[in-house]
């Protein structure tokens, strides 16, 4: 990393996912030998879409009853519930005071945003009291319950929503327009996305396999993981679970859906976050991968990384995360870079769920007979989206 760029360290994390309402009870259930999820019918899609799953957050978990169980407006949605309780863990984990918190920015990804509010249970549009209501406006709830009077900004780019917050994020304090950032990714359960992955044929109706050759598509997750970023001014004094060194974005723009079979542009996103990081391929501890379950997106990214990693690919350990949570979405990078804090933090990676059938079209090294040493503390996360999206991100943890 050019020594003139200046740090953005992670101070504070949060999360609210199926595995439950915490950063902590999401590590425990990353670190649980029986550690998938299992991924339960969507209310009212049972009759119409039968196949469709996802991995839910459970009733009683923060922020899933509602805005009642944070402590929020009447009005916030499902989606700006689980962003604000993960929030206000990553506040008090940092150990934020009110004036860091009055002046922080917040900008949160989200592919869905508050649509699943605008659907009645069985999928029909609800038209509450016949007024516009904005979909996306997670990142504003966030603000609004908190206080703060920072830069706001919801990101809304599909699956790669919450990376390019994090790179808007990363912008904002390098540029010194903010010390602190609450830097997030949400999504709620909405029946619109679920069963148009059914009408494209690109859900599993098991579980979320990626890597496995029976894989038949995703099943996407929900919930909300944060981040407070810092600048080094604003984080001196505390302890930091490491920095982000490098993040790129790209567009291939080959397909509204289908990724680019060439993979061109998410070699070349990868390889400009390293090199923002000053960071080769052997310097690499740990990749968590985009990693969907569908076969395209499966087999080309395991060749960008062999491209991209050259000698060191087979021997770079992988964690699955959609695994464990399923496609969190616009939320996906913002879980990746939480589970990235968390591997630093311990220095060890947790091993995989265990694939029944690996596929040879993609040998990736899925560490799955206990905890991997994290031998270097840099890891490198992808997400990628509908219409060439991609964003790659390079994390430093603490040297140990």
């Amino acid at each position: 990393m050019d020594p003139s760029t200046p740090d953005v360290f992670v101070t504070g994390i949060g999360a609210v996912s199926c595995l439950g309402g915490s950063a902590s009870e999401f590590w425990t259930g990353l670190k649980a030998a029986a550690a998938t999820a299992r991924p339960t019918p969507v209310p009212g899609l049972t009759e119409r879409v039968p196949d469709v799953l996802a991995y839910q957050v459970a009733d009683g978990a923060a922020g899933a009853a509602g805005p009642a169980a944070v402590g929020a407006r009447g009005d916030l949605g499902r989606a700006a519930g689980f962003a604000l309780a993960a929030a206000r863990e990553a506040v008090a984990d940092a150990g934020l005071g009110p004036r860091e918190l009055a002046e922080a920015a917040v900008v949160i990804g989200t592919a869905v945003g508050e649509s699943g509010g605008r659907e009645g249970a069985d999928g029909s549009t609800v038209d509450g009291d016949g007024g516009w209501e904005p979909m996306f406006s997670v990142a504003a709830s966030v603000g609004g319950e908190l206080g703060t009077f920072g830069t706001n900004i919801s990101v809304s780019n599909a699956c790669a929503a919450s990376g390019y917050a994090l790179s808007v994020a990363v912008d904002l304090i390098r540029r010194g327009e903010a010390d602190t950032v609450l830097l997030g990714g949400a999504e709620g359960i909405a029946w619109v996305p679920l069963a148009s992955f059914s009408r494209l044929g690109a859900a599993d109706p098991e579980t979320c396999r990626p890597f496995d050759a029976e894989r038949r598509g995703t099943v996407f997750g929900e919930g909300a993981a944060v981040l407070v970023l810092q600048s080094a001014r604003a984080a001196a004094g505390r302890r930091t679970y490491g920095r982000v060194l490098g993040t790129a974005w790209s567009c291939d723009a080959h397909h509204p859906t289908a990724p680019d079979p060439g993979g061109e542009q998410l070699v070349r996103v990868a390889r400009a976050a390293l090199d923002e990081a000053a960071l080769g391929p052997g310097d690499i501890g740990c990749v968590v991968p985009h990693g969907t379950g569908t076969r395209q997106n499966d087999v080309i990214e395991h060749q960008v990384l062999r491209e991209v990693l050259g000698e060191h690919a087979a021997r770079t350990p992988l964690f699955s995360l959609k695994a464990f949570i399923g496609h969190t979405a616009g939320a996906a990078a913002a879980f990746a870079a939480v589970s990235a804090a968390l591997m630093a933090r311990h220095g060890e990676i947790p091993a995989n769920v265990p694939l029944a059938h690996p596929d040879p079209e993609c040998p990736v090294l899925l560490p799955q007979d206990g905890p991997t040493v994290l031998e270097r503390p840099n890891v490198l996360v992808n997400a990628y989206a509908f219409g060439g999206s991609n964003f790659t991100m390079v994390f430093g943890g603490e040297a140990r």
